[in-house]
């Protein structure tokens, strides 16, 4: 069945595939004493005094929705079981109330909390020459070279000016003397406490050092002899404290996301779903609606911008199971080290657009990231995939500046055609081209940022084309899959030729599919392209040994034919890994399709490939005519003595 619909006249379509996102219980029986109220008529004060009524600390009107409102309790957050579910029964019976939903609690975790044991251009700052993600000298046996090439923008004049960045974490040291004045009090927030101070709440093991650390990365002062410098190091930076509570709640991430999107350009997030190899979860309806509206309304319509850490499950995990990191409205960025391998924790995935750094694999000091701390503290241990997600939006702020007219798709678009192979290798998957030649990698996506070249490609920035989709074709009969066997199934489109809805330049493509088996972590699914482009769209996790769930309506999304022409015949593989018999059945395959009708800069990728391809090939005909002559003047040479 193919669809209909304009993507610029139906945010339905828009929701479509994102609402298909896992949304079903999180740890059973777990609820929170926050509430989703809605209101018949009233505003803020009436849901105010509504709330006191009813025993909580006050309400809090939500951007999005209706008369939305959240009403938070007086004490710290706490959480309890279904039978203390009453407490505030007579609420929904209240003639005043439309609607009242209990917050459910789930749990999020900050990526890449773990410890791990000159370029002369004018910064005093003392931590700056151990910075070599941002000039690699060869420092603490990195890669000469191998770094985010930020001098070359810098030289240019760009340091993130008039661009906020917001770091949803567990709260900003905003005193801390290296951020302090590049702090934008006005665009900050605080939804554990309800209260506009983001700071982070005292632990004795440091715990909260996490946002404080991203937004050294992004916004450290430059020129101040404090710790290192930030990426943008004129930019603003804003504190979304959200992660400090027991347990995550939809309204908290739908506001954080959603918070003065006219304020904050890029949103940075180094958290998600448990990276334990086995929990497959994304956000649910309100954080959706709010991701939704970010990329259509933020911005002055332009789209926020929203980076997310691909995660660190390393080899157990794949990102794809990952609902923020597989989102088409995300930017997902995974890590490299500092001599171009993955970092052990890494996760790999066909969601992936690009990578930045973390941490040196040896146990080197100075390997690590070198950021603020708290308490005005500077440290050389910060890493993970969560220090990879500042630095990416810190490139971004250097575009935003160089042209603030770009939109979130623009920002897609400069990363895939900028982000470059470098010296990064991957032990176990090849870097390959797909159909227009793009080089792309499984676990780094496009490769590593390149600030100089993505500021220079962005200056002269035409906006790309409008964007549409396409519910290319869908299979819904139940196959078999057993172990010892490939299940293929294929569907022929014409990508909605002749429609108003026509894709002919694709950027993201999803396969949504319901599947079941005996063990949910052996199942291996394989998507391959028209034009022969082969995505990984989810690998073996060992440690998933699910046999009741499976995947419901999962959208498994790959970047790897951006730009390819989707017409004609896609083939789904579906299979099982490991030496343990298996079996499992496909109950649903939809073939999703999204891009748009022209993108004249993709027409001058394939010429230069083709010349490429062209120029290789001559070489290999001039190399092997060499070999003949050579081959020809040893046997008259032999033939002669």
């Amino acid at each position: 069945m193919l669809g209909t619909v304009k993507y610029g006249t139906a945010v339905a379509l828009l929701l479509f595939t994102a609402l298909l996102f896992f949304t079903g219980a999180t740890e059973e029986g777990i609820f929170t004493n926050h509430l989703l109220v809605q209101l018949h008529e009233g505003g803020n004060e009436d849901a105010h005094q509504l709330a006191l009524e009813y025993g909580f600390g006050s309400a809090r009107q939500l951007p999005f929705g209706e008369r939305l409102f959240h009403f938070y309790p007086r004490d710290p957050p706490k959480t309890k079981r279904k039978r203390s579910l009453r407490r505030h029964q007579h609420l929904d019976e209240d003639r005043r109330v439309k609607k009242v939903i209990l917050q459910a609690g789930f749990e999020r975790q900050k990526r890449g909390y773990r410890d791990i044991n000159d370029f002369d251009i004018g910064l005093n700052d003392p931590l700056f020459t151990k910075q070599w993600y941002l000039i690699n000298t060869g420092q603490a046996d990195g890669t000469p070279g191998l770094d985010l090439n930020v001098a070359e923008a810098w030289k240019m004049g760009y340091t993130g000016k008039g661009v906020t960045i917001a770091i949803m974490d567990d709260g900003i040291d905003y005193l801390h003397p290296d951020l302090a004045s590049n702090y934008n009090a006005e665009a900050s927030y605080d939804f554990s406490s309800n209260d506009p101070y983001p700071y982070p709440r005292y632990t004795d093991d440091w715990f909260n050092s996490h946002g404080t650390r991203c937004a050294g990365e992004v916004s450290a002062v430059a020129n101040n002899n404090i710790c290192g410098v930030g990426v943008a190091y004129h930019s603003k930076v804003a504190g979304i404290r959200m992660l400090d509570q027991p347990f995550m709640t939809d309204i908290i991430e739908a506001s954080s996301i959603s918070h003065m999107p006219q304020v904050i350009d890029i949103y940075s997030a180094s958290w998600g779903p448990t990276d334990d190899g086995k929990t497959v979860d994304g956000p649910r309806e309100l954080t959706l609606q709010a991701m939704a509206d970010g990329v259509n309304k933020g911005r002055g319509g332009k789209g926020s911008i929203y980076v997310w850490a691909s995660g660190d499950g390393g080899g157990y995990d794949d990102c794809n199971c990952d609902g923020y990191a597989s989102s088409m409205w995300t930017i997902s960025i995974n890590s490299a080290i500092n001599d171009g391998r993955t970092a052990l924790y890494d996760e790999s995935c066909s969601s992936t657009l690009a990578s930045t750094f973390s941490n040196g694999r040896k146990r080197n000091p100075e390997a690590g990231v070198a950021t603020t701390d708290l308490y005005g503290n500077c440290t050389l241990r910060h890493s993970g995939t969560s220090a990879a997600a500042p630095e990416a939006a810190g490139v971004f702020a250097l575009s935003l500046e160089a042209n603030p007219n770009l939109t979130w798709r623009d920002m897609q678009h400069l990363t895939v055609l900028t982000s470059k192979r470098n010296k990064l290798h991957d032990e176990v998957h090849q870097w390959r081209r797909n159909g227009v030649g793009l080089e792309f990698n499984h676990l780094f996506g496009y490769g590593v940022l390149d600030a100089g070249a993505m500021v220079s490609l962005a200056r002269d920035w035409k906006t790309v084309p409008e964007r549409f989709h396409c519910v290319a074709g869908s299979v819904q009969e139940t196959h078999k899959i057993q172990s010892g066997a490939k299940l293929v199934l294929t569907i022929t489109t014409d990508a909605c030729q002749g429609r108003e809805n026509f894709v002919r330049y694709l950027e993201h493509v999803q396969a949504v599919v319901t599947v079941n088996a005996s063990r949910r972590g052996e199942l291996t699914l394989n998507l391959t392209s028209p034009m022969g482009t082969k995505s990984i769209l989810l690998s073996r996790r060992p440690r998933d040994s699910d046999s009741t769930v499976g995947f419901d309506k999962w959208p498994f999304m790959s970047t790897h034919t951006w730009g390819e022409d989707p017409r004609g015949t896609w083939k789904l593989e579906v299979g099982f890994s490991g030496e343990s018999p298996q079996s499992g059945h496909l109950n649903e395959w939809t073939l999703m399709l999204h891009g748009t009708q022209s993108a004249p800069y993709i027409e001058q990728v394939v010429r230069d490939y083709q010349s490429k391809l062209a120029m290789s090939k001559k070489e290999e005909l001039e190399e092997e005519l060499d070999e003949a002559v050579e081959r020809s003047l040893e046997r008259m040479m032999s033939k002669s003595n």
